[in-house]
């Protein structure tokens, strides 16, 4: 009788089992802790309710043999395991990261120089960006350049909430992004008036990881194209270099004969005078050795270089070319439109984008020994070239029979000569190399070398000579590079990849363009407005009831 007075009591513990697990995950989140008491309470709930299942048999088995309960248990165990499949697809995305761009221009990849930046970084390096909210599309940029390698890292700071980092970067304001490596610390750019950069952010890394500056001489003195700010001047282009590192600064031939020791690359940027006889032996004698030289040469001028390209295959054009694209692109049939290109570091990856060169001659190149030509930049095959009329009239004649495609610019190398031929050429006046510097075998080591004891400094002596060229490249424009014309499409491009191919860098960080979205709107005529809203909130509407009307019916 006692027995059955008390089990008839234990049944209503089933009411306090729940309420003590209530008051346990309660006291666990208000108090943000799970300490003795809550975690006491939770168990001591879930044993009362545990007795009770089981003081209960006819209970515990009618519930157990319900079918309410098997199809909630096997709703349960569903629910349970898609949680655990994509808890594990979430671990293995955030674990093994990968991105498929299916943009058009692949907006959201980096371009390959920066993979390859990246791929190099031999220390780590850190991008700070000193902003109070953070851009969401500079975070994506930064972290697509986390994902190439684990030596490069980004932070955002909120400069108000650290003050005392701020200053010690230096910030001025709010949006400032500097690169830091070791105790290295580089300004970027600031992110106020414009999205964070991949060019400039890949340009800062490589200059960051060489403490070697380039230097870039531009020569003047023969009207050549000005380099401080101004109409048709190089400005920009000099700002373009300064942001790769290379420190640009004039040079004229006439105050000093020498050409510095420390030229890495020369330009001659449009030059409208001949250049004088004892410039010409100065640059025949820089060329001989490991260098670079960009001629940049207008029309209807007449440089004096004939003899000096005369050694290296080329001739220049004294016809302008006539492109027929031109017109088409609403400019002027003298401005040549360039979609095709050599196979070479410089346009590797210019595929079929476009740049235009107002007022262009044709390059001629022929086939000569030890110089390694490939042409970069080719014109269509409807292009025709005249000489320049007095009138000044520059018109496309369609009865004229084209001259196919004709090659603009293109770039040479060649081994660089050893010590002997070199001291023979450099004090020779004459516009042609003497004939024992042609006759002269340029990568064999003499025997006395082979034989000598030294024998492996001579190897190595001959392996960096192999390795160094003197390098050369001819544009017959000038004007796509100047103010103005250097931002548009890949004219700034063509310039920068030409610096950097010439200057023979172990790490060239080529030129990268800003990839933008293809304009796919679609321009409608009010007429066609019309059309399309009636289409869509009438018609079609319409349709739709009328099919429901149709197979109601029907099934009645």
């Amino acid at each position: 009788m006692k027995t059955a007075i008390k089990w008839k009591y234990i049944k209503y513990l089933f009411w306090l089992g729940p309420i003590l697990i209530i008051m346990g995950l309660s006291a666990g989140v208000v108090a943000g802790s799970w300490g003795p008491l809550p975690l006491a309470l939770i168990m001591a709930g879930v044993i009362i309710s545990v007795i009770w299942l089981f003081s209960e048999p006819t209970v515990l088995k009618g519930f157990l043999g319900s079918r309410s309960t098997q199809a909630g248990t096997n709703a349960l165990a569903a629910t349970l395991a898609v949680l655990v499949i994509l808890g594990l697809i979430n671990f293995l995305g955030v674990r093994y990261s990968k991105q498929v761009d299916l943009t058009e221009n692949q907006l959201f990849t980096l371009s390959p120089q920066t993979q390859e930046v990246l791929q190099n970084l031999e220390q780590p390096v850190k991008v700070w960006v000193f902003a109070i909210t953070p851009n969401p599309n500079d975070r994506r940029l930064l972290e697509n350049y986390q994902r190439q390698s684990n030596q490069f890292s980004f932070e955002y700071v909120d400069p108000q909430a650290r003050p005392g980092l701020a200053r010690d970067f230096g910030v001025q304001q709010a949006g400032e992004v500097y690169l830091e490596r070791g105790e290295n610390r580089t300004f970027l750019q600031q992110i106020a008036q414009e999205p964070l950069s991949e060019r400039r952010i890949t340009n800062a890394v490589g200059q960051i990881a060489s403490d070697r500056q380039p230097k870039v001489y531009f020569l003047q003195g023969h009207g050549e194209r000005a380099l401080e700010p101004g109409q048709g001047s190089f400005s920009q282009a000099l700002g373009s270099l300064g942001d790769e590192n290379f420190v640009a600064e004039p040079l004229n031939l006439a105050e000093n004969p020498d050409i510095p020791e420390d030229t890495t690359v020369l330009v001659l940027a449009g030059p409208q005078r001949a250049l004088l006889p004892p410039e010409v032996t100065a640059l025949r004698n820089y060329l001989q050795r490991k260098s670079g030289l960009l001629l940049m040469l207008d029309p209807d001028t007449d440089p004096g270089l004939g003899a000096l390209l005369q050694d290296w295959g080329i001739s220049l054009d004294d016809r302008l070319i006539i492109d027929p694209n031109g017109q088409t692109a609403g400019v002027n049939a003298a401005v040549t439109i360039v979609t095709q290109y050599g196979v070479h570091p410089i346009t590797e990856e210019f595929g079929d984008g476009i740049s235009f060169y107002p007022l262009a001659r044709p390059i001629g190149v022929t086939e000569t020994s030890e110089v390694e030509a490939s042409p970069l930049l080719l014109t269509g095959d409807r292009v025709q070239a005249k000489p320049i009329p007095e009138s000044g009239e520059l018109n496309f004649d369609p009865n004229l029979p084209p001259q196919g495609s004709l090659t603009l610019g293109v770039a040479l190398s060649r081994p660089v000569p050893d010590e002997a031929p070199q001291a023979e050429a450099s004090p020779s006046p004459a516009p042609s190399p003497s004939p024992e510097a042609s006759a002269s075998p340029t990568p064999s080591p003499s025997p006395e070398a082979s034989a000598s004891p030294d024998a492996d400094e001579a190897t190595e002596a001959e392996d960096d000579e192999t390795a160094s060229e003197t390098r050369l490249v001819v544009i017959g424009n000038s004007s796509f590079a100047t103010d103005g014309l250097f931002e548009q499409q890949l004219n700034g491009d063509v310039f920068l990849n030409s610096v950097n191919w010439l200057s023979q860098q172990d790490t060239q960080v080529l030129s990268i363009r800003p990839k933008e979205a293809t304009n796919r709107r679609i321009i409608m005529t009010p007429r066609q407005q019309i059309t399309s809203a009636l289409t869509a909130l009438v018609i079609l509407p319409v349709l739709g009831f009328g099919a429901a009307i149709l197979v109601w019916l029907r099934r009645r």
